[in-house]
This record gives structure tokens, sequence and C-alpha cells, in this order.
């Protein structure tokens, strides 16, 4: 497990500021252009770190999934309901990019309570948190099915950047489902806002170091 290569490292380093201040300024605050950018930056940044170590094979194919990540996150940070399916779509995509990527590099199968434990998240998100998203619940239980691939997929690969990464995206995209969906508005929607980026940007920053060697 290398460390972050020299020509990649002000990108990775960038791309920590704007997740902080995303994180600080911006996580729960309503929608706005500089919250877009800022949010987007933090993973965009990490892209183009990796991008400028030209990776090839799985490397270019989670240079994929990063990008369409950050298209994801642009969507999301604007109002209404098309941005949100868009940002849906950008999301599953990437998760479908991490998921090629990971069984490539994987084994045969993966770690049996892990699994156990990402199947019976997705199951009560799929059972309890997907009905109440209304006219997006068969979008969001798609959704639900996609991240979970992914996760299986991680859990094949012998590498904790990967394994870590893509159980804390998972957990994100839980506790976001409960903010969207179940939480009323107020000072603990506010908290899961900022959980689900704490946990949603290092999940991508140790995919993209993966990616890296």
């Amino acid at each position: 497990m290398s460390a972050v290569p020299l020509l990649a490292l002000p990108f990775f380093c960038a791309a920590l500021v704007l997740a902080l201040w995303q994180g600080v300024a911006f996580a729960g605050a309503p929608a706005s252009w500089r919250k877009s950018f800022i949010k987007t930056g933090a993973v965009w940044a990490l892209a183009a770190g990796l991008a400028l170590s030209a990776p090839a094979g799985t490397g270019a194919v989670i240079l994929v999934g990063l990008v369409l990540g950050g298209l994801g996150d642009f969507f999301l940070s604007r109002p209404g309901q098309g941005a949100f399916l868009a940002g849906m779509v950008a999301f599953a995509l990437g998760h479908l990019a991490y998921a090629a990527a990971f069984f490539a590099l994987g084994r045969a199968w993966p770690d049996l309570w892990p699994a156990l434990g990402a199947g019976a998240l997705a199951a009560l998100a799929f059972l309890f948190l997907a009905p109440r998203a209304g006219a997006l619940k068969w979008p969001v239980q798609l959704y639900i099915g996609v991240i979970l691939v992914m996760v299986l997929a991680a859990l094949r690969v012998d590498d904790p950047r990967i394994f870590w990464g893509a159980l804390c995206f998972m957990a994100s995209d839980f506790i976001l489902a409960l903010e969207l969906f179940a939480l009323p508005p107020g000072r603990v929607r506010r908290a899961a806002s900022h959980i689900v980026w704490a946990l949603y940007w290092p999940a991508q920053a140790l995919i993209a170091w993966s990616a890296l060697g």
C-alpha cells in the first residue's frame, strides 16, 4: 500500500481542504452554487490527482466511478426532484464502475460476516426506508441493490482501503436515506448531514487512493 505520489499529492490536499470546508460550512446548509462547487470539487480534485497518474485497467475504471460520483454530488446539491434523480443515476453508474473494478481485483467470495452485515443493512433500507420515498420508491430500491453489489464486490478485494471505503460509502448512503425520508427537520437532521459527509468523502478518498497502487 503506497503513499500518494508527489504529482497527485497537491490535488489530494486540495480535495481535503475542500472536504473540510464542505463539512464545516455547507453540510446541512440550503442549496447554493458555492456549496455545489465546493462539494463537487472535493471529489473531482481527487479525480484530477488520480488522472495525473494515468491509471490503466482497474485504475481507469475507478477514475470513471470517481468522476461520476462528483457529478452525482453536483446534482444532489441542487434543488428539485429532477436533480435528485439525476444524482442517483450518476451515483448508481459510479457504483457499477467501482463494482466492475473490484470484481476484477477480487478473489472468489467475500468474507461471510461483512457480507451478511451489508446484506442486512441493504434489506433494512429496502424494506423500511425506500417505501418512505413516495414516488421515488422504485429508483431508491434499485439504487440500494446497486450499492449492495458494489460493496459485495469490494469485500472480495484484499485491500483495506477498498474494504473500508465501500463500507463507509454504504453507511453514508444509509444515513442519507434516513435524513431524507425518515428524520424530521431540525437539529438531528442537520447532524445527520454532517455524518453523511464525514463518511462519504473519506470513502471516495480511500477508493481513489487504492487506485494509485
